[in-house]
């Protein structure tokens, strides 16, 4: 697919069909495995998007910050997990009130310190808000260990919230060789953890996990519901990480090839694009190959980023693409580019269709 003449870029670029295709792919196989589907909407910030998932049978979504669950919630979405340990001041509580008054909201907590300032600052309003305790399956970020997490409960249920059950992020998937491994983990921490919760007389838990990378393998799993959100557009990474297909790739950033630069005549060939790390973002895992892919040119490399240029590695031998080509850039994590535009350009059969706000852009906190 060329990028429409309509498209001047550098320009964040989804092609919907695709979009719709990652939808119902998760949708159907959240759905085989008897797993809840509840997205994470901080991969695409766009009302437009939710309602897709929604409206092919996401309980409700995942949210990072109360200020994305609020424009979620404005549109209309009434189930909405916020899933990081909140550290709920006044300013804070007043708004999950609000929240509370339209939509079904959980959030997560990871201690007791946690819990009873929440509940405090809730006060006779904390039995409106339900909490699940995170878990650590080894992505050692934050949660606690499976064997604390009673403990954790415990005061949360004391300082009047709601404990609806438990949540983790396997976020060790995100290198070679790790999805199924951690997966594996993930399963075993939510069972741990629903044993001890039920044994101290917590019911009708719900056992939250998942990420890309390991929401589409097979077998039973102890989640009752699962969490991925880059699923929707797919990325470098998850190229890398043979998680998705160049064909699953929905989003991409048009850019154009504006220098060429050689520096010796068996050098590999080098290009300029004006995509540069304030629309691709940052992000390079260590194992990743570049700072992004050229959908249509698999060999290629981002080497380096500027902020409004990046510079690509061409085979060796190949012939440069000519200054003024329009390329389509995979970036490395969906997730930054998103939250660097405010609109992103629709494409549909190779033709422009319009364009997406990206609503929740920049509500961090």
């Amino acid at each position: 697919m060329t990028v429409p003449d309509e498209i001047t870029t550098p320009d964040v670029m989804i092609d919907v069909e695709v979009l719709d295709r990652n939808i119902a792919r998760m949708a159907s196989a959240t759905r085989s495995r008897g797993v809840k589907l509840r997205p994470h909407a901080k991969t695409h910030k766009v009302l437009e998007v939710a309602a897709k998932q929604l409206a092919a049978g996401a309980v409700g979504l995942t949210v990072a910050t109360i200020g994305e669950a609020e424009v979620f919630a404005k549109d209309g979405v009434e189930d909405i997990f916020i899933a990081y340990p909140l550290w709920v001041g006044v300013r804070q509580a007043e708004r999950l009130r609000r929240l509370a008054e339209t939509a079904r909201i959980t959030v997560g907590v990871d201690s007791a310190e946690s819990a009873i300032y929440m509940g405090t600052n809730l006060g006779a309003d904390a039995g409106k808000i339900a909490v699940r305790v995170e878990l650590d399956s080894g992505h050692h970020r934050s949660g606690v260990h499976p064997g604390s997490a009673v403990a954790v409960a415990l005061a949360a249920a004391d300082a009047g919230l709601d404990v609806t059950g438990v949540f983790t992020f396997p976020g060790h998937s995100y290198k070679p060789g790790m999805p199924r491994l951690a997966a594996g983990e993930e399963d075993a921490v939510l069972r741990q953890a629903a044993e001890a919760l039920t044994s101290a007389g917590f019911t009708l838990l719900e056992l939250s996990g998942g990420s890309t990378p390991t929401a589409l393998l097979t077998g039973k799993t102890a989640a009752t519901e699962l969490r991925p959100g880059v699923y929707v557009f797919g990325d470098a990474q998850q190229l890398e990480l043979e998680r998705c297909s160049p064909e699953d790739i929905a989003l991409t950033v048009a850019s154009t090839v504006v220098s060429h630069h050689k520096t010796g005549p068996d050098e590999p060939g080098r290009f300029i694009i004006d995509a540069g790390s304030k629309i691709l973002g940052s992000d390079r895992a260590p194992w990743a190959t570049g700072y992004g892919r050229l959908l249509d040119y698999p060999a290629a490399r981002i080497i380096a980023l500027s902020e409004h240029h990046a510079t690509v590695q061409w085979p060796a031998g190949a012939v440069l693409p000519e200054r003024g080509q329009r390329l389509r850039v995979i970036p490395n994590h969906v997730c930054l580019t998103m939250n660097l535009v405010d609109e992103v350009s629709l494409v549909k059969s190779g033709t422009f269709s319009g364009t997406w706000a990206v609503a929740a852009r920049g509500r961090n906190s």
